[in-house]
């Protein structure tokens, strides 16, 4: 597993360089401004969390244009063990995109004070960060290893707008139901909307 995930990380490291690049000069832009842009300071964390975890789904199309995809499969370990590769891989990444929100946000929060109305709205965009990063994947891999490798692009945007919409759809239904949340109720929602089973063990390839 070590080797595979090494072989991910080399895969993904030119594309991780570029976005962290644009990341950073983002960040002092998003940081710099004040926070009366706040829509600034959340597309920022979002684009973090869901840039770097999109960037690693490219992994897999990239070893397969490469031809290293067939030579992985010679060697001695499973399909089911690649595609959890990929997972943890992706896991990792999104951590990267973890750090980068959470540096802003803290350095735009020490600069200009707190921007939200309330103290679940920092949580709620990381939940919905990351809930979107582990949809995509729970989605994207299935559909590449599946469905042919050849149209990855077309399930990058497929995972992507799922991704979006799961989230989106599961909101919605919880404030439809409970308009009128506590503070405890908006945490234990936010957990209800992360995906338990979007996991490097639920892997659908074995």
């Amino acid at each position: 597993m070590n080797g595979l995930l090494k072989n991910n990380f080399y895969a993904m490291r030119s594309n991780g360089k570029v976005f962290s690049i644009l990341m950073v000069l983002l960040g002092i832009f998003a940081v710099a401004m004040d926070n009366d842009v706040q829509t600034l300071i959340d597309g920022y964390m979002l684009l973090g969390m869901i840039g770097f975890s999109l960037c690693a789904l490219t992994t897999p199309y990239k070893e397969n244009v490469g031809k290293w995809s067939k030579y992985k499969l010679t060697t001695p370990v499973k399909r089911s063990q690649i595609v959890s590769s990929y997972y943890i891989s992706q896991l990792l990444w999104l951590l990267v995109g973890m750090i980068f929100a959470g540096v802003g946000v803290s350095l735009s929060i020490a600069l200009h004070g707190y921007p939200f109305d309330r103290n679940t709205d920092l949580l709620m965009l990381f939940v919905v960060g990351i809930s979107i990063s582990l949809f995509m994947g729970a989605i994207f891999f299935p559909l590449f290893y599946l469905c042919g490798e050849e149209r990855s692009e077309v399930f990058l945007v497929i995972s992507g707008l799922c991704g979006f919409g799961i989230v989106l759809g599961l909101s919605t239904l919880i404030n439809i139901l409970f308009p009128h949340m506590t503070t405890f109720q908006i945490i234990l929602g936010a957990g209800s909307i992360l995906p338990s089973r979007c996991s490097p063990s639920f892997s659908p390839i074995r």
